[in-house]
């Protein structure tokens, strides 16, 4: 899974970013100001850092700096500064991209993508043992067999296999699987959900997805 780190001090935007960027299949981390973000860099591992200008204790401009010397992890500016000059800076130090607030969600997944395929970062694809689920496509496949799941199902699945071998309550599931009208799905819904993913991807043990009794399930990450 590719690892994004989120440079922003507006608690709106990240959360929403954090939602956004999960969803399609990236691990989020984040910072909320430069000493912050110099510390993720510190701890390596980044595919891709998006970056606010304006930050509470110095500017992001120190940090694609710091970026660059580092090496070669790509560097998006999101931020409301949009005079051409900021533009022209960020692109100068060696950013990959400089989008303006406000901006679109899929456009910014979007280019975010282009940005990872330019360095070689392209993968879309979730893997736990013989599963795997393409976030781009949408396809889903046990070994060489295509797996066709509605799409409740697909997005359960897709929030499990972003961090397999965590323990997840039935709540930050059920946190994670607003439907398109923006209906909460409930709890029964939820159990019957689980059920049917299982017949579809499972073996006859049944051990592909556990269920911890009292708390919620957990993805195998070991599963082969």
């Amino acid at each position: 899974m590719m690892k994004i780190m989120l440079v922003e001090d507006n608690e709106t935007i990240i959360l929403g970013l954090e939602y956004l960027l999960s969803r399609e299949g990236y691990q989020v981390v984040t910072a909320k100001d430069r000493k912050q973000a110099l510390a993720g860099l510190e701890q390596g591992g980044l595919d891709l850092v998006v970056l606010d200008v304006a930050l509470p204790d110095g500017s992001g401009f120190d940090v694609c700096r710091e970026v660059r010397e580092q090496g070669h992890t790509p560097v998006i500016f999101l931020t409301a500064m949009d005079e051409e000059r900021y533009v022209v800076k960020g692109l100068d130090m060696g950013a990959d991209d400089y989008i303006v607030k406000p901006f679109r969600n899929r456009e910014l997944v979007s280019r975010i993508k282009s940005v990872l395929r330019r360095n070689g970062k392209g993968s879309t694809v979730l893997r736990c043992g013989e599963i795997s689920l393409d976030t781009e496509t949408g396809l889903v496949r046990k070994g060489d067999k295509n797996i066709v799941l509605t799409k409740l199902e697909y997005k359960i699945l897709s929030v499990m296999m972003q961090y397999p071998g965590r323990l997840f309550t039935r709540d930050e599931i059920l946190a994670n699987i607003w439907d398109i009208s923006g209906s909460f799905v409930n709890d029964n819904t939820l159990s019957v959900t689980m059920k049917r993913i299982r017949e579809k991807i499972e073996d006859t043990d049944g051990s592909i997805i556990r269920t911890v009794r009292g708390m919620g399930y957990r993805l195998e990450a070991g599963r082969q």
